[in-house]
């Protein structure tokens, strides 16, 4: 059954590959692209993903990258389903129903043909999850294993590191014992601490980026009420610097204008304050002064900030996908059956940004050594288009399955949530975390379906399993199991490993 739902995933991977060739674009995509060609520790985001560009660099072709992420893909999809089946024995239709989302979600099937992080960065968690949840006694090289996973986790992206502190904190309730603990600690520590001192011999400070306190300020920036947070325009001139002239009520509705709006350059006007500081946003001064800010909003502010991120969180539940932030980036998650045409009837080209010592157009040519725009090929395009105005997981139905995954964790609330906790906060974090410190966007959605999806699973399995049809034991050799009683048959070590 997994491999009839497999292979229909993967047909659907290269419909894509045909349609959309030989590569999907996104606004961040052309920044891993620079990273790649002129390796550095890029001040926005890890690197993580630009050392997989890397490695394939030599190839040069953006095709051989973006198959890779739909082999991502469906390996996620494996995990899944073997950790359902042979950890957690669910029946074979209902491990293939929960990995069901990532092998058939046009979404994340689109997300694999971007040039983005994202697909990496959802197979690094699950497997840490997988193997986490697989390995009840875990040995320290298991251990060891786990933390190189997590390392490369948070190089990809920074909210790794809250993945860290969850995957910790389960191993220490289970009691798994130090050795472990210490070997996931070091190994995660090790590559980390090394990137960290990389990008301190470029920035002068040991941290991962300079931009997580101007992330932060994008934030609040859509609520912060400088009257209301007591600022002495004497002694904190550098926050008095980052106050928005605009009232509250006239401000956009989506956080991140206030960091990647571009302005006249007079600091004056919605969108434009970050122009005050320079051209160049992502300085540490800048970056610590932003902190600073969004820190005092917050706490100032304690009930407006409350009021955005509970917006954005539930963002992620709703039946349809409203356009937000804005038309172009909902877009940029579109399949489309046509190009996009210019201001003179072209077809679009790749924007011509500046970058790092190149343009954004120029250095993705001269990654793939040839045209790098994305080239819609029929029918191809037209299928996928079709395809993903029908199948996709609706917000809502994550909802539920999120609701079930919290009813497992409460009625095993006397083991602290068991098994199901696991998953279940990773992608309640997963799904909190960007709303709380940057802003709702649909790809940040994706990744947590997986873990929800194994918390739901793991939560049904007792509710399920009975009609897997295995032969009872007679009333002449034993006691027979009562149908629908939740016991399950069971094989050797399996009720140790439950």
């Amino acid at each position: 059954m997994f491999a009839a739902a497999f292979a229909a995933g993967a047909l659907l991977r290269v419909f894509t590959m045909l349609g959309y060739g030989p590569a999907m674009w996104f606004n961040d995509s052309y920044e891993y692209v620079s990273v790649a060609l002129h390796p550095r520790p890029h001040p926005i985001r890890p690197d993580g993903y630009g050392f997989w560009l890397i490695l394939l660099k030599p190839f040069h072709s953006f095709a051989l990258v973006t198959f890779t992420q739909h082999l991502m893909g469906l390996a996620t999809a494996v995990l899944i389903y073997a950790l359902l089946r042979r950890k957690f024995a669910l029946p074979k239709w209902g491990a293939t129903l929960a990995a069901a989302p990532v092998l058939f979600d046009a979404y994340q099937i689109q997300l694999e043909q971007l040039i983005m992080s994202d697909t990496q960065f959802t197979l690094l968690v699950v497997a840490v999850i997988t193997l986490v949840l697989w390995h009840r006694r875990m040995s320290w090289r298991m251990g060891a294993v786990v933390g190189l996973l997590l390392a490369l986790t948070w190089l990809t992206r920074s909210i790794g590191l809250p993945i860290l502190v969850l995957v910790l904190a389960y191993l220490l309730v289970k009691r798994t014992g130090w050795k472990p603990i210490v070997a996931v600690l070091t190994t995660c520590a090790i590559p980390v601490a090394a990137y960290m001192g990389w990008f301190a011999s470029a920035y002068g400070k040991f941290a991962m980026t300079n931009s997580d306190g101007l992330i932060l300020y994008m934030r609040t920036a859509i609520f912060a009420d400088c009257e209301k947070m007591s600022i002495d325009p004497y002694k904190e001139v550098e926050l008095v610097l980052l106050c928005i002239n605009d009232p509250v009520s006239e401000r956009k509705d989506y956080a991140q204008w206030y960091l990647w709006g571009q302005g006249s350059g007079d600091g004056e006007g919605t969108g434009e304050v970050l122009h005050r500081w320079g051209s160049v946003k992502f300085t540490d001064i800048t970056n610590e002064a932003a902190s600073a800010f969004a820190m005092r909003a917050i706490t100032s502010q304690p009930g407006d900030y409350l009021q955005v991120v509970l917006r954005d969180f539930l963002r992620s539940f709703h039946w349809t996908r409203p356009r937000f932030p804005d038309a172009a980036t909902y877009n940029m998650y579109e399949f489309k059956p046509y190009y996009e045409l210019d201001s003179t009837g072209n077809p679009k080209r790749l924007p011509n940004w500046p970058s790092y010592q190149g343009r954004t157009d120029t250095d993705a040519f001269a990654y793939e050594q040839g045209p790098p725009e994305t080239r819609i090929v029929s029918p191809w395009a037209e299928i996928m288009s079709g395809y993903q105005k029908v199948f996709y997981l609706r917000g809502i139905v994550l909802g539920g399955i999120m609701l079930i995954g919290l009813y497992g964790i409460a009625v095993r609330w006397r083991k602290l949530g068991g098994p199901v906790v696991l998953p279940w906060l990773g992608a309640f974090g997963l799904l909190l975390a960007p709303a709380a410190t940057a802003e709702f966007d649909y790809r940040y959605v994706l990744p947590a379906v997986p873990l929800a999806c194994i918390a739901a699973a793991i939560t049904l399995r007792h509710g399920v399993t009975w009609v897997r049809g295995s032969p009872r034991r007679s009333s002449a050799s034993g006691p027979t199991t009562p149908p629908g009683s939740g016991s399950q048959p069971t094989t050797p070590g399996e009720a140790t490993r439950s």
